[in-house]
């Protein structure tokens, strides 16, 4: 009898604590949130950070801090993010170069797959190669053709070394037999900056970082990476049309928190956002932007991330690239 009670004692306790862990689920957020952006302020992770969290912040009535912490490409808010509790009040914008590639360039605090909790893929971007007005090129084969004839003397920006941008260069370095000089900057912003005052000839990045600076003709698109011309610039071809066939370099942005986050958090999280999304005001502004929208679920991102660090890995083995 008393074993008998005892295993009532047990069960009922058990109870209490499944329906206190839903009520907390339910009442989560309870306190302001953490959006970690791990570059400065202006340049495309920027962007996605800040929509992300004003618009997540107006569903759960609580404001959403956005904090820039750019440096090593992205890695030093990530690792941030990684060490932050796993309570669903710190959120993270990883994106391909942080989060795939740098872990295969250099010694990072974080596991890619095993220190976070992936909510969802959010966008996509194709890169282009943007060039200062004054260079003396109008197309993707005139840049070559110009690389060769000045081997050695044109530098290249991108958003940080270990960037998709730094990788795609090295990429077409290896297949075009040119030599460019690379200039690692701290994000796209600080990059865009230089391009226009003459200061780099040539950056390779996201086009959903170049969209402002190209309608006010401050720079030239010459060619975009990815597979498809880019709805966003129809009348721009692709670097594999340039000569190139099977050439793609795109970009990717997606939301996560720290490993451990309860799973009803993580379900709730990925399930707001994906609705944001896929709300016309997003579609509309990513549109604007020069992204794709492309949620998906937690697993789905999981498995995505594993095999985007498998590809990049890969690539720096084929061009030996290295972080200057």
């Amino acid at each position: 009898m008393a074993v008998t009670k005892q295993v009532a004692i047990v069960w009922l306790a058990g109870l209490l604590m499944i329906a206190a862990g839903g009520v907390a689920a339910q009442a989560y957020p309870v306190k302001p949130l953490r959006m970690i952006v791990p570059f400065p302020p202006g340049g495309a992770t920027d962007l996605i950070g800040r929509y992300l969290g004003l618009r997540l912040g107006e569903i759960f009535g609580q404001p959403f801090v956005i904090e820039n912490r750019g440096g090593a490409n992205g890695t030093l808010g990530l690792d941030a993010a990684a060490k932050a509790p796993p309570d669903g009040y710190t959120l993270v914008i990883g994106q391909t170069g942080n989060l795939t590639i740098s872990v295969s360039l250099v010694k990072v605090g974080y596991d890619p797959v095993r220190d976070f909790s992936p909510l969802t893929l959010v966008v996509s971007s194709p890169h282009v190669i943007a060039v200062h007005p004054a260079l003396p090129v109008r197309s993707f084969k005139d840049l070559v053709a110009l690389a060769k004839a000045k081997p050695g003397q044109l530098n290249y920006a991108s958003s940080g070394s270990g960037s998709p941008g730094h990788l795609g260069v090295e990429l077409l370095k290896k297949s075009a037999k040119i030599d460019l000089v690379h200039i690692p900057y701290k994000g796209a912003a600080p990059g865009f900056t230089d391009l226009i005052a003459g200061h780099v000839a040539i950056f390779f990045t996201s086009s959903l970082s170049t969209q402002q600076f190209t309608k006010s003709g401050r720079v030239r698109i010459l060619a975009v990476g990815s597979a498809q011309r880019s709805p966003s610039l129809p009348d721009v071809p692709t670097i594999a049309e340039s000569g190139y066939p099977g050439f793609e370099v795109s970009s990717w942005w997606g939301a996560l928190g720290p490993a451990g986050m309860p799973r009803e958090i993580v379900s709730r999280l990925n399930g707001e956002i994906v609705k944001i999304m896929s709300s016309q005001d997003a579609r509309d502004r990513m549109a604007a932007l020069g992204a794709d929208i492309v949620t998906n679920s937690p697993e789905q991102f999981a498995d995505y991330v594993r095999t985007e660090t498998a590809k990049w890995g890969q690539v720096i083995k084929e061009t030996g690239a290295r972080v200057d």
